[in-house]
């Protein structure tokens, strides 16, 4: 009896024909790691981060970089430290990114877990500055104006019983154990967005209009206003004037501020009881919409990341993982816009196309 053919090839040099294959068809890892200077980021979280010289003896620290790309990979897939791990053992496009193609050991969890806790809201912070100046050092400064709204940010549920919360509203610890403190999260708060209710922080943002990145951030708990961050978020670099955000931004108080800093009232106005909105403040709510879904599509990258929510307990950790968050989307956005070559400084006429595309050269 024939048996039947297969499709199946084997060969000593099956991983190497691979590699030639995942090349062809691209690693979007790769075009990130082409056009950001990690080196650069990593300099700037050294500075920040305490490390033996080890004098004292004990095992020798991974590169600073290359816990830089892990933590981003990490970010980028919104991966937890055991799966993190488990991915640098399995996955060849996830060691090539960190730089351990060739390593025969890699960071366990533990050793991920505490460069995190290392890093630190400084260093998150740094990291997310570092970017913006990688972004200006490739012509993409704010232009265009800025789009400022806020974003829930999920974070994992308490289940607490009544008298915890009583405990918790009065300003008591409730008795747990150390064990138990560890893993309740008395700082994320609650708050309900069309009918649907949250638990977890606010991501508050601003972003420029000509490019789309994210230039100012601050964090808060999920039951503060939208517009309590306004102030914090209002990005003074960029050359547009116009500052557009929704209705929940509108007082008199914000447009006073505005006129005083010279910048131009793009807000949507809102009702008030008895006084509905004209036809001209319709007109101009929506044709403020349009500039100021920037925003929403920044938002809707996040999402993409993985997925837009914090695995953490308390605020500093989401602190830390929002700004990652934030300095990850603007990552991925630059190494694109650089891959495509998007011309930054290109300005579009009436009726063309937003980005002007430069043609690619044999050497690019």
């Amino acid at each position: 009896m024939i048996s039947p053919r297969s499709a199946l090839k084997f060969d000593l040099f099956a991983e190497a024909s691979r590699q030639h294959k995942r090349d062809e068809v691209g690693d979007p890892l790769q075009v990130i790691a082409r056009h950001i200077d990690f080196a650069e980021l990593a300099r700037l979280v050294d500075a920040l981060i305490e490390r033996g010289d080890g004098r004292k003896g004990g095992r020798p620290a991974y590169p600073i970089e290359v816990m830089v790309r892990i933590l981003v990979l990490k970010r980028l897939y919104n991966l937890s430290d055991e799966q993190m791990e488990y991915q640098l053992l399995d996955r060849a496009s996830y060691q090539r990114f960190c730089l351990l193609q060739d390593a025969m050991n890699v960071p366990d969890r533990n050793t991920i877990w505490r460069f995190g806790e290392r890093l630190g809201v400084d260093g998150a912070t740094a990291l997310f500055q570092g970017v913006d100046a990688q972004l200006h050092r490739h012509g993409y400064i704010a232009r265009g104006g800025q789009a400022i709204d806020a974003t829930l940010v999920p974070a994992p549920r308490q289940r607490l019983d009544r008298q915890e919360r009583e405990a918790l509203a009065e300003g008591r610890t409730p008795d747990w154990s150390e064990a138990e403190r560890r893993q309740k999260d008395v700082d994320a708060t609650h708050t309900k967005k069309h009918g649907k209710s949250y638990f977890g922080y606010k991501l508050s943002v601003s972003v420029d209009l000509k490019h789309g990145f994210i230039r100012r951030i601050c964090t808060g708990t999920a039951s503060e206003h939208d517009g309590h961050h306004f102030d914090e978020v209002l990005d003074m670099h960029n050359t547009g004037r116009a500052v557009h955000a929704d209705k929940a931004y509108a007082s008199r108080q914000r447009q006073q501020l505005l006129k005083v800093l010279g910048l131009v009232d793009a807000m949507q106005r809102r009702a008030r009881p008895g006084k509905p909105l004209s036809e001209c403040q319709q007109r101009r709510n929506q044709r403020i919409a349009k500039k100021r879904a920037k925003v929403e599509h920044v938002f809707a990258g996040l999402r993409h990341l993985g997925g837009k929510f914090v695995r953490t307990i308390g605020q500093t950790r989401a602190t830390v993982g929002m700004t990652m968050m934030a300095a990850c989307y603007n990552m991925k956005r630059l190494a694109s816009l650089l891959e495509r070559g998007v011309d930054a400084f290109f300005k579009p006429q009436s009726g063309a196309c937003k980005a002007q595309v430069r043609p690619r050269t044999a050497n690019a």
